[in-house]
């Protein structure tokens, strides 16, 4: 997948054009989950796989109340925070994940979230993608959120062939400047969830549908195509 005989230096132009066209459309892209801390904005990401960011943000002030810090969470009584996050789904495996995270980080950082990728990684329940959610909201380390919608965007504009979320991330980082990285990811996310959907991506509303090499894979009219355009928040 990609443009016809498209060179290295004709990809990053290309990427950076659609960055600037997502900066335009987004002006307001941030991260969609509620938090004040990082330790809350951990947690809050945790809940989130398979989740809606709706429905966390609505189970989280009532956890985020209850356990205010690390030493809270680490100390809970699982079924307490099961019946909390219940609706979230998997709430046994992310209960046992957040209560695992939070010891973790009460025994080898004194109670404090850790600032550095290989450190946020080697906590229970947090992969690569959680990490940098964490890394570029809250402590403000670029880095880049390869989550199903930035996956399913990348290969759909051509970029690369890759399914592999660490390859994706490593690719995607040499297109885009480092400073950007954060803010990209929301907006590739946000388009993901407004225009580009998985299903049936309105291409006819689409701003990028003069660079995107799988325009015409959802309806071109713009009546039709207007029609699937969603509002937030999402998934």
């Amino acid at each position: 997948m990609g443009m016809p005989q498209e060179s290295r230096l004709a990809l990053v132009r290309r990427a950076r054009r659609m960055n600037r066209i997502l900066a335009e459309t987004y002006p307001d892209a941030h991260c969609e989950l509620d938090f004040g801390t990082p330790l809350e904005l951990l947690v809050a990401t945790i809940l989130s796989a398979q989740c809606t960011d709706k429905r966390v943000n609505m189970v989280t002030p009532v956890l985020f109340a209850k356990y205010p810090t690390v030493a809270d969470y680490a100390a809970a009584d699982p079924a307490e925070i099961e019946e909390i996050i219940r609706s979230t789904g998997f709430y046994r495996a992310k209960t046992n994940n957040i209560i695992g995270m939070a010891q973790a980080v009460r025994d080898r950082y004194g109670g404090e979230v850790p600032g550095k990728l290989k450190d946020l990684v080697g906590l229970p329940g947090v992969g690569r993608k959680t990490a940098n959610v964490v890394l570029g909201n809250a402590f403000g380390v670029p880095g880049l959120t390869v989550d199903t919608h930035f996956q399913r965007l990348v290969r759909r504009f051509g970029w690369t062939d890759e399914t592999d979320p660490v390859k994706i991330e490593q690719f995607v980082g040499e297109l885009i400047p480092k400073r950007e990285w954060t803010v990209f990811s929301h907006r590739v996310i946000w388009h993901g969830r407004r225009i580009c959907i998985a299903r049936k991506p309105a291409c006819g509303a689409c701003p990028l549908a003069a660079l995107c090499p799988s325009y015409g894979t959802g309806p071109t009219d713009a009546a039709e195509a207007a029609k699937l355009v969603r509002s937030g928040p999402f998934s």
